[in-house]
C-alpha cells in the first residue's frame, strides 16, 4: 500500500517562503515522476508541478513558474517543493502524489499565506 506523507506546511505571510517535503513509501519511488497538487478551499484539486525519475525534467504551472520549485532526493523517497514569493491565492492543501496521481492521497498541508 502506497503511503504519502506531506509536511512543512504553515501560516506566512505574502512575500514569505515555505519548504514543503513528501515522504513516500510502499513503492518504488525512483520509478515515479512526481507531482506536487493544491486545492483550495472550495475548488478543485490542481496540478502545480511535476519532476521526472531522475529529477533533470520540471514542468510547473504558469501561476508558479519563477517562484515555485520541485526537488527530489531518491535516496530518502522524498520530493520537496520550495515556494517563494507567496502569495494570498497560494493558499491551499497541499498534496504530492506520482504524476499522473493514483490512489490513495496523503492527508495534505496546509498552506495559509496572509496578505
Amino acid at each position: 500500500q502506497v503511503q504519502l506523507v506531506e509536511s512543512g506546511g504553515g501560516l506566512v505571510q505574502a512575500g514569505g517562503s515555505l519548504r514543503l517535503s513528501c515522504a513516500a513509501s510502499g513503492r518504488t519511488f525512483s520509478s515515479y515522476t512526481m507531482g506536487w497538487f493544491r486545492q483550495a478551499a472550495g475548488k478543485e484539486r490542481r496540478f502545480v508541478a511535476n519532476i521526472s525519475t531522475s529529477g533533470t525534467m520540471r514542468f510547473y504551472v504558469d501561476s508558479v513558474k519563477g517562484r515555485f520549485t520541485i526537488s527530489r532526493d531518491n535516496a530518502k523517497n522524498t520530493v520537496y517543493l520550495q515556494m517563494n514569493s507567496l502569495k494570498p491565492e497560494d493558499s491551499a492543501v497541499y498534496y504530492c502524489n506520482s504524476h499522473p496521481p493514483t490512489e490513495p492521497w496523503g492527508q495534505g498541508t496546509q498552506v495559509t499565506v496572509s496578505s
